[in-house]
C-alpha cells in the first residue's frame, strides 16, 4: 500500500501530494494529484489508466457471444447489469427475441446485484470516514446475496448469466423461495442501518453540505443514476428508457431532498443509494411473484449472429445510466463496441468540488460518488 508522497513544490506554500494509485480510499487503482496548502486542497487531479484492459479492443476480436465473460470486467461488483446492457445491445442489432421469463430472470439478477454493489458503496464509504463496524456488518449481507446469487449462475463475482437471447439458467428448486426469505430478512436491516449509520450525528457532520452539486451543474458534468439522483433531478432508465419487464413493475425513484444540508451534498447521495435499497426489494418481490405465470422457456438461441448496422443500449447499472454501442459488418465479431459508463464522467467532477476541500474530505467525496476503477479505464 502506497502512502500519501509529497514534495515541497518551488511556488509559495503549495504542496502535491500523491494519493494513489495504491491506496485504501481511492476504490481501486486511481491516482490523484493534490495540490494543497496546509490542509486546504487547492485541486485534486485525477490521474487514470492504470486499470486499462482494451476491452473494447478485445470486444471485436471475439464473437459477439463470446465476449459477455468480458463485460463481466467493465464493472465487477455490479457485473449483472453489464452483462445485461451488452445482450441488450446485441439483440437490439441482430432483431433478437429474448422469452418473457428470461427477462424476469435478468432483473432479478440485477437488482439483487444492485443491493450487493450498494453494500459496498455505503459500507466502504462509512469505514473510509472512520466507522469500521458497519462495513462488516453490511457486508455480511452482501455475502448472503453472493450465495444466492451462486445457486443461480454457479459464480459469484464475474457472473457471465446473461446471454444474447435470454439467460445461461432458470432458477434452481426452491431458489425463490431462499430469495424472498432472505428479503424478509434485510428489509429491517435497511432500517437498523439508516439509524446506525445516516442517522448518526458525526456522520452528518461529515457529509451535510459537502461538495454539493446542484442539478443543473451534475447535467452538465454528464452525472448518472444515484449521483444525478442526489441532486434532485428524477431520472431513471429503468422507467424513463423502459427496457426489459420493468415496465410491468412499480417502484419509486429516490432523489435528493437535501434533508441535512445542500440538495446534492454528499451525505444526499449516501441516502439515495440507501433508500434504492428499499426500491431493489420492491422490485425483486413483484418480478418473483410475475415470473411464477411465465411459460418456462428462458433462452432462445439466435440464428448464426452476423448482423448489419449499429445499436445502443441503455441500462441502470448501480453507478447509473450503462450505455454500450455496437457496430455490425456482416461477420461474427463487431466491429466495434463502446461502453459508456457512470465513474467515468463522475472522475470529472472531483477536480471542480475538490478545491477548497479539506484532504480528509477528498475521501468523502471520492466515496460518495461510488467510483469503480475498471468503469474508468476500459
Amino acid at each position: 500500500m502506497s502512502e500519501l508522497i509529497f514534495a515541497y513544490q518551488d511556488s509559495g506554500e503549495e504542496m502535491t501530494l500523491n494519493m494513489g494509485p495504491q491506496h485504501p480510499s481511492t476504490h481501486g487503482v486511481i491516482r490523484f494529484i493534490i495540490k494543497t496548502d496546509g490542509e486546504i486542497m487547492h485541486e485534486a487531479v485525477p490521474d487514470v489508466g492504470y486499470l486499462h484492459r482494451a476491452i473494447e479492443g478485445i470486444a471485436e476480436k471475439c464473437s459477439y457471444e463470446g465476449f459477455m465473460p468480458y463485460t463481466d470486467r467493465v464493472d465487477y461488483v455490479c457485473a449483472m447489469t453489464a452483462n445485461h446492457a451488452w445482450a441488450a445491445a446485441v439483440e437490439k442489432l441482430a432483431d433478437a427475441k429474448v422469452p418473457e421469463r428470461g427477462e424476469y430472470l435478468r432483473v432479478i439478477s440485477d437488482e439483487l446485484n444492485r443491493i450487493s454493489s450498494h453494500t459496498v458503496a455505503l459500507g466502504a464509504m462509512a469505514m473510509d470516514i472512520g466507522a469500521t463496524t458497519p462495513f462488516m456488518y453490511i457486508l455480511r449481507e452482501r455475502e448472503y446475496v453472493n450465495d444466492l446469487l451462486e445457486m443461480l449462475c454457479g459464480a459469484r463475482l464475474t457472473y457471465n448469466y446473461h446471454r444474447v437471447g435470454g439467460v445461461g439458467w432458470d432458477m434452481p428448486t426452491g431458489w425463490r423461495d431462499k430469495v424472498l426469505s432472505w428479503l424478509d430478512h434485510f428489509e429491517p436491516i435497511i432500517d437498523e442501518f439508516d439509524r446506525l449509520i445516516c442517522r448518526n450525528e458525526l456522520f452528518i457532520k461529515r457529509l451535510a453540505n459537502l461538495a454539493a452539486v446542484p442539478a443543473a451543474e451534475a447535467i452538465s458534468f454528464g452525472l448518472v443514476g444515484p449521483n444525478l439522483r442526489a441532486s434532485g433531478v428524477d431520472f431513471d432508465c429503468r422507467r424513463d428508457v423502459p427496457y426489459s419487464v420493468y415496465p410491468k413493475l412499480q417502484f419509486n425513484v429516490p432523489v435528493g431532498r437535501g434533508e441535512m444540508g445542500a440538495v446534492g451534498d454528499s451525505w444526499d447521495r449516501y441516502y439515495v443509494r440507501l433508500e434504492e435499497w428499499k426500491e431493489s426489494v420492491k422490485i425483486l418481490r413483484q418480478a418473483l411473484d410475475q415470473i411464477q405465470a411465465t411459460e418456462p422457456d428462458f433462452y432462445t438461441r439466435p440464428k448464426k449472429l452476423k448482423p448489419k448496422g449499429d445499436a445502443m443500449a441503455r441500462v441502470e447499472s448501480a453507478r447509473g445510466d450503462m450505455s454500450v454501442y455496437v457496430v455490425g459488418e456482416g461477420t461474427t465479431n463487431p466491429y466495434r463496441a463502446h461502453f459508456r459508463t457512470g465513474s467515468f464522467n463522475a472522475m470529472k467532477l472531483i477536480q471542480a468540488k475538490s478545491r477548497g476541500l479539506m484532504v480528509a474530505d477528498l475521501v468523502a467525496l471520492i466515496a460518495s460518488l461510488d467510483i469503480v476503477a475498471p468503469e474508468i479505464d476500459r
